[in-house]
């Protein structure tokens, strides 16, 4: 078996950190609890700092079979190892959720960006269905280095947003919303579709992939 290898179903990218400055994240949806024990071991083993994403109790207990000092964040379906993020370093990330049922995948950004070494700020519940609760966050929001705004329904937050700062923004169109929202297809077009420039876009409900990356943009010059 070679170095990174568990197994016959998985070979660790051990590299990346060096690579890309953040190590490999354990996607754990479709992976049995055993295969995740598995690999939580060889990556504890080594002393990787690592993010299990996607991740059910059972998946949650396996790891913790290895690392029991794992935190579990049950909304955000999010195990992080070694369970204290690294000191921040560069600038703010700001997460917004549009409303109260966008907050898992709020959260799972948040978190990311928090372990993957950034100073990170989550507001909660300011859909443009009342446009003064975001509005009220105007002095936090031009303070960050990158914002993150999870949104489901008609997914219009984002371009107010951008409307308003300077930093970029991320767009996660969430799966939340009635039959016509199409399990978050409506939240993704219109993002995709935003008129204000500066607005990214990730898939539905990637709160990592979001994370990931406002904490990149985020990240010290030089």
């Amino acid at each position: 078996m070679t170095a990174g290898e568990v197994g016959d179903f998985a070979r660790l990218d051990l590299g990346r950190a060096q690579r890309r400055g953040h190590g490999e994240a354990v996607f754990c949806e479709g992976k049995t609890a055993e295969q995740v024990r598995a690999i939580a071991a060889e990556l504890v083993a080594r002393g990787a700092r690592t993010l299990f994403t996607r991740a059910s109790p059972e998946h949650a207990a396996a790891v913790h079979s290895v690392a029991a000092d794992a935190v579990y964040e049950p909304e955000a379906r999010l195990l992080a190892w070694p369970p204290a993020p690294p000191s921040p370093t560069g600038g703010a990330v700001v997460v917004l959720a549009a409303g109260t049922s966008d907050l898992p995948v709020a959260r799972e950004a948040s978190l990311t960006a928090t372990h993957l070494g950034r100073r990170t700020e989550l507001i909660a519940d300011v859909g443009v269905a009342g446009l003064h609760r975001v509005l009220g966050q105007l002095e936090v929001l031009r303070a960050a280095r990158a914002i993150v705004v999870a949104a489901g329904m008609d997914g219009a937050l984002p371009t107010v947003v951008a409307g308003l700062v300077s930093a970029p923004v991320v767009a996660v169109p969430t799966s939340v919303g009635y039959g016509a929202s199409f399990g978050g297809v409506a939240a993704l077009l219109t993002m995709l579709n935003a008129c204000a420039p500066g607005v990214a876009v990730v898939n539905i409900d990637n709160g990592y992939g979001a994370g990931h990356l406002a904490a990149q943009i985020a990240a010290p010059h030089g």
